[in-house]
C-alpha cells in the first residue's frame, strides 16, 4: 500500500508536465488480447510482477470479469514511466470488447486523445474492430496498432513466413482504409499506420513479446529472427530480444498526441461554445491556470465516499475545495476530495492539472456526459452512444422489504451505465430494464445478486419494439376534458435523413436553439418553415408550431411539450416507444383563464389527437435487428443458412477463405434471444462461432404486426384488441 501511494504522489507529479502525458484507451473486439496487453504495461510501471502479467488481467478487478476472463466495465489507471530520461504520464483504460457493453467504450472516448486498436490477425478485422475504431476516429482520439497474437499464424495455421509477412501487410492494409474513411477530413492520410514509422507493434501479449522498428533497430532483431525463435518456443530469448512492454510504451509516447496538442483540435469538435472566449481559449491550450472544465465520462460508487464522478479536467486545475456549477444545475457544488484511479485503488491527491483524467467525490447527482464547470460554461456534446437497448427483463425482489434497496441499486447502476434504462410498470409494480442484450441483462443480475445481496426473481427476456407511422394525417381535433380550448395538428413521418441526423448525434434531443440545426435540416429534407418551427425532439420524433398569431399558445406550450412527450414515450397501438414521427400544431382555441388551462386540461388535449392521428396513420411496429457475423467450416454453410432463413434472417454476405466461410447475417432480436446459440452450436457440431451487432430497426413484417401486437398489449395488462382513432377524439 505504501508503494502504491508513492506511485500515486509521482504520478500526481509528473501530471503537472502535460508534455509528457498521454491519455490513452487500448480497444478492440471481444478476446483480441486488450487486458493482456494492458498487463504488461502495469509490469513496467511497477504495479504488478511481470512474471504474472498476461495471466493477472489486473484491470479485470470485478469478481465477475475475473469469473468471465473478460472486460465488462472501462477501467482505468494512471501510470507513470521513465522513457529517455524523462518521466511520463500514461492515463490508461482498458475498454470491453464485447458488443453489449460498447456504451463504456463509447464514453472512454470523451476522455482520451489516442487508442492502442488491438486485432487478433488470424479472426482479422472483426464487426467490433471497426465500430470501436469509428468511435475513436469520431471523437478525434488518434490509433497506433498491436497486432497482437502473432505466433497463432505460425503455431495454428502453420503459414510460411512468407505467408505471415503477405497476411499482416493485408490487415493493415484493411486497417488503413477504415482509418481513412472514418477519420476526420483534416487527418486522412496523416493518421495512417505503418511499420516503417513504428506505429505498429506485432507481437503476443500472453507471451509478453512484440516487435515494432523501434525495437529491431535496438536490439537488431529481424521477423526472421522471432520467426525462429517462435517455432522453437523460446520464449524467454523473445522477451529479451523483443520486450513488449518497450515496444508499446514507445509506440504510445512518440506516435500518441499530448493533452496540448490534441485539445487544439478536439475542442472545436467536442465543444461548441464560443472559441474565442477565455474558457474556449484555456481549454483549446489546456492551461492549467485557467478556470476548471471538466467533462464526467464515468460514474463510480465506492462505498465509504458515494458517487465518485470520473472526469478528463480540459482546463484549469481541480483542488479539494474546488467550486463547479454541474451543466443543467443551478447551485454550485464544492469538490471534497481529488483522486486518481490504480486500477481498483482510488487514491487521494493535492491537486490534478488540465489535461489529465480525475476522480472527482462531492458533486452530487452527477451523470455521465455532464460539463463541470467554474463559471457555467455551455456544456460539451453529449456522449452519443451508437447502440439502442433492444432486450428487456422485469425484475422484482423476492421479498418486499428489499424493494427499496433494489430501487437503489438500480439507480446506481443505471449511472454508471448509461445504456441500461429502467422503467416502473405502474400495473404489475415490476422494474423493466433493458440492455444491449442477454449477456448485458446478465451481468445486471448477476450484480444486484452477488455485489448488492438482493434476491431476485427475473422474467423471460422481452424484446423492445417501436412504434411508426406510414402516413401523413392531417387538422386531427384535441379537446381539453372541459371542452374550454381545442388544438388541430397534423401527424406524418419523419423525414427518414432527419431520423439518421438524431440516431448519429448531429441533431440533439430536446429543445433546440434558434435555427440552431437549420442548415442540416433543409439537407435532410425538411421545409425552412417546418425546420424553423421546431418546438421540441424527443425519440427521434419532432414537434412544430405550425400556428399564427394563436392567442396565450406561448404560455400552454411547456404543457403541450409534456403531451408530446408522454404520447412518444407510450405509443397508442401497443404501449411502446415511438419514433420517426413529426407532429406540427397548426392551430388552437386556447381559453383566456388560466384556471382552465392546467396540466389536467392541457396534457390529454395533446397526447390524445397525437394518438387518434396515429391510429388514422396507420400505425406499425418496428423491431430491432442485429447482424451477426458467423465463422464456421463450409461444410455447414447449407445447414447454417437454412437454419438463419427460418428464423427470419436476411443473408447479407458469404466469404469463403480455405475451409472457413464467413457468412454475414441480419436478424431480428426477437429470433435470436431464445435458444439460438445452443441450436447454431448443434447444427455446427460446436465449430461455428459468431459476433452480433446492432443494426437498427425495421419495420415488422405485416403478416406478424397482429400477432405481436397481442401479445404485447396482452402482457402489459391490456385489452388484446388495439384502441380505435374514435377512442381518442370524444
Amino acid at each position: 500500500m505504501v508503494r502504491k501511494e508513492y506511485v500515486a504522489e509521482e504520478v500526481a507529479k509528473i501530471m503537472g508536465n502535460i508534455n509528457n502525458v498521454r491519455n490513452v484507451a487500448i480497444i478492440a473486439h471481444v478476446h483480441h488480447g486488450k487486458t493482456t496487453l494492458t498487463d504488461s504495461l502495469l509490469a513496467r510501471a511497477g504495479i504488478i510482477s511481470k512474471s504474472v502479467a498476461g495471466d493477472a488481467l489486473y484491470t479485470n478487478y470485478e469478481a465477475i470479469e475475473k469469473d468471465r476472463r473478460m472486460t465488462i466495465k472501462s477501467a482505468n489507471i494512471s501510470l507513470a514511466f521513465p522513457y529517455k530520461d524523462q518521466d511520463y504520464i500514461i492515463n490508461l483504460i482498458d475498454t470491453p470488447g464485447h458488443v453489449d457493453f460498447g456504451g463504456h467504450v463509447t464514453r472512454s472516448m470523451r476522455a482520451v486523445d489516442g487508442v492502442v486498436l488491438v486485432v487478433d490477425p488470424v479472426e482479422g478485422v472483426m464487426p467490433q474492430t471497426e465500430t470501436v475504431l469509428r468511435q475513436a476516429l469520431k471523437e478525434k482520439a488518434k490509433p497506433v496498432l498491436f497486432v497482437n497474437k502473432v505466433d497463432r499464424l505460425l503455431n495454428e495455421l502453420k503459414l510460411t513466413p512468407e505467408q505471415t509477412f503477405e497476411r499482416l501487410l493485408k490487415l493493415i492494409n484493411d486497417i488503413n482504409k477504415m482509418i481513412n474513411s472514418y477519420c476526420p477530413e483534416e487527418f486522412k492520410g496523416k493518421w495512417l499506420v505503418s511499420v516503417e514509422n513504428g506505429s505498429v507493434c506485432f507481437g503476443s501479449a500472453y507471451k509478453k513479446w512484440a516487435i515494432s522498428k523501434v525495437i529491431m533497430d535496438k536490439y537488431k532483431v529481424t521477423f526472421k529472427d522471432i520467426f525462429q525463435l517462435t517455432a522453437e518456443n523460446n520464449e524467454q530469448k523473445l522477451q529479451e530480444v523483443a520486450p513488449i512492454d518497450e515496444a508499446t510504451l514507445s509506440m504510445i509516447i512518440e506516435h500518441l498526441p499530448n493533452p496540448k496538442i490534441a485539445q487544439g483540435y478536439r475542442i472545436a469538435t467536442l465543444w461548441h461554445g464560443d472559441k474565442e472566449s477565455p474558457d474556449g481559449s484555456a481549454m483549446i491550450n489546456a492551461d492549467p491556470n485557467a478556470n476548471p472544465n471538466i467533462v464526467v465520462f464515468g460514474v463510480m460508487y465506492d462505498q465509504h465516499s458515494g458517487e465518485v464522478a470520473i472526469g478528463r479536467v480540459f482546463s484549469g486545475t481541480v483542488r479539494k475545495g474546488t467550486e463547479l456549477y454541474v451543466s443543467g444545475r443551478p447551485d454550485i457544488q464544492k469538490v471534497q476530495q481529488v483522486s486518481i484511479y490504480m486500477g481498483p485503488d482510488r487514491v487521494i491527491v493535492d491537486q490534478i492539472p488540465a489535461g489529465n483524467i480525475a476522480g472527482l467525490i462531492g458533486l452530487k447527482d452527477v451523470s455521465i456526459g455532464d460539463t463541470c464547470s467554474a463559471i457555467g460554461i455551455e456544456p460539451f456534446d453529449q456522449i452519443k452512444h451508437y447502440s439502442q437497448p433492444v432486450v428487456t427483463k422485469a425484475i422484482e425482489a423476492k421479498d418486499t422489504r428489499d424493494m427499496t434497496r433494489l430501487i437503489e441499486a438500480l439507480r446506481e447502476l443505471s449511472k454508471g451505465d448509461q445504456t441500461i434504462t429502467v422503467e416502473l410498470n405502474k400495473e404489475t409494480g415490476e422494474h423493466l430494464v433493458s440492455g444491449m442484450g442477454e449477456l448485458h441483462l446478465e451481468v445486471i443480475e448477476t450484480k444486484i445478486r452477488d455485489e448488492y445481496k438482493i434476491p431476485i426473481t427475473t422474467s423471460e427476456p422481452i424484446v423492445v419494439y417501436r412504434e411508426t407511422i406510414e402516413k401523413e394525417v392531417k387538422d386531427v381535433e384535441g379537446k381539453t376534458p372541459n371542452r374550454h380550448s381545442r388544438f388541430y395538428i397534423n401527424v406524418a413521418p419523419l423525414e427518414p435523413a432527419v431520423i439518421t441526423l438524431i440516431e448519429n448525434g448531429d441533431i440533439k434531443e430536446g429543445k433546440p436553439k434558434e435555427k440552431q440545426y437549420l442548415d442540416k435540416l433543409l439537407e435532410a429534407g425538411m421545409s425552412r418553415e417546418e425546420a424553423r418551427g421546431i418546438e421540441y425532439i424527443a425519440n427521434r420524433s419532432i414537434l412544430i408550431d405550425a400556428t399564427h398569431g394563436v392567442q396565450y399558445l406561448n404560455e400552454v406550450m411547456e404543457l403541450l411539450v409534456q403531451g408530446f412527450e408522454d404520447a412518444m414515450k407510450d405509443g397508442p397501438l401497443a404501449r411502446e416507444k415511438c419514433s420517426g414521427i413529426k407532429v406540427s400544431i397548426t392551430d388552437a382555441t386556447i381559453h383566456e383563464d388560466p384556471v382552465h388551462r392546467g396540466p389536467a386540461q392541457i396534457i390529454p388535449a395533446m397526447r390524445r389527437p397525437i394518438y387518434a392521428g396515429m391510429l388514422m396513420a396507420g400505425v406499425v411496429l418496428m423491431e430491432p435487428k442485429q447482424k451477426f457475423t458467423i465463422n464456421a467450416p463450409q461444410d455447414y454453410m447449407s445447414e447454417i443458412i437454412t437454419f438463419l432463413q427460418g428464423k427470419r434472417g436476411q443473408i447479407l454476405e458469404i466469404e469463403q477463405e480455405n475451409e472457413q466461410i464467413t457468412l454475414t447475417a441480419k436478424m431480428p432480436v426477437s429470433e435470436v434471444i431464445k435458444g439460438f446459440s445452443n441450436e447454431l452450436r448443434g447444427i455446427t457440431s460446436g465449430k461455428a462461432i459468431w459476433y452480433p451487432e446492432y443494426a437498427g430497426y425495421e419495420k415488422l413484417p405485416k403478416e406478424l404486426q397482429d400477432k405481436v401486437v397481442r401479445e404485447i398489449r396482452t402482457r402489459k395488462g391490456q385489452p388484446p384488441e388495439p384502441p380505435a382513432p374514435q377512442q381518442f377524439m370524444d
